[in-house]
């Protein structure tokens, strides 16, 4: 009973952790930090964190043969490098509530890339909610926003929104063999370091040119957010939780993140709730909900279908 609480707790903070990024984003971009300058401290920070922690926690263990090792290549390479930058650079230019509900089709991407990939099969249920959610997403991408003056590049940004958010799902489905074969640690630190060498020469440039020493508190405290809270603390928990949580509790939450997001996005004055967003919101929803329907017996889900994060 006392670990089921700390599952609980742990899938909890780290919702509200991605969920705060998309308001808490806005006040370093653009005007402290470019969105690659963000992405390299982020890297950079967990690159060295995991590597430490990789020669502590299992010095001995390695990434063996050429498949795992490719596969670690492109996990680093889509699931972190790519997936960060997009998303970073998304966020720049849509609103919070908009990124946050696309984020939510991770588990359609992880569907749909599990039946190329892996040959699973695609029932009707799920084949409907691909297309429900699909549809959801395409009104949320093409729809003119309220905040046209505020977001003009909105369409852009929920593009770039979109396809983290496919570079996420497929990295999920990739990236579970790895994870049960080897230490978390050790599969962590090469794919950060992997997607540090794929951003940092997008980044290092808005990096060095960020003028930190005109920083305020506030500004210093949502950096080190991005790169502890964010990146570090999020995935420590997530892969803890992952072990003891079922697929209806990762539904759950999943369902949750883009809840609390658009509370804070609003609490916070950085965005407004439209009735399009809500209606756009629910066909997401719905696909989601029908693509993370279990299986009849033999057709086992796809591994990572709701454990999508950011």
């Amino acid at each position: 009973m006392k670990n089921q609480y700390r599952v609980h707790a742990a899938l909890f903070l780290v919702t509200l952790i991605y969920a705060a990024t998309y308001s808490l984003a806005k006040d370093l971009m653009p005007a402290y930090m470019h969105p690659f300058g963000i992405v390299t401290l982020r890297v950079l920070g967990a690159s060295i964190f995991f590597a430490v922690a990789k020669q502590l926690a299992a010095p001995q263990d390695k990434i063996q043969g050429r498949a795992d090792n490719l596969r670690a290549l492109f996990c680093g390479v889509s699931g972190i490098g790519l997936n960060q930058l997009l998303f970073f650079s998304g966020l720049n230019y849509t609103s919070p509530i908009s990124a946050s509900l696309l984020q939510t089709i991770s588990p359609i991407v992880v569907v749909v890339a599990s039946a190329v990939l892996l040959r699973e099969k695609i029932t009707l249920y799920r084949l409907l909610g691909i297309l429900v959610g699909a549809g959801g997403a395409a009104a949320l991408i093409l729809t003119r926003p309220a905040q046209a003056a505020v977001y003009p590049h909105a369409t852009l940004g929920n593009i770039y929104i979109l396809l983290n958010a496919t570079f996420f799902g497929l990295y999920l489905v990739l990236v579970a063999p790895l994870m049960r074969k080897y230490h978390p640690f050790t599969v962590l630190g090469r794919i950060f370091l992997i997607g540090a060498l794929v951003a940092v020469p997008f980044g290092w440039r808005e990096a060095l040119a960020t003028d930190y020493a005109h920083f305020p508190p506030k500004i210093w405290a949502e950096v080190l957010y991005m790169v502890f809270f964010l990146t570090i603390l999020a995935y420590l928990l997530n892969n803890w939780a992952l072990k003891y949580a079922s697929p209806a509790l990762l539904g759950v939450y999943i369902y949750l993140q883009p809840v609390l997001a658009v509370l804070i996005a609003v609490a916070l004055g950085k965005d407004t709730l439209t009735w399009d967003k809500a209606g756009q919101a629910v066909l997401i929803f719905v696909g989601v909900w029908l693509v993370s329907k279990k299986p009849k017996a033999g057709a086992p889900a796809p591994t990572g279908v709701l454990e999508a994060q950011d």
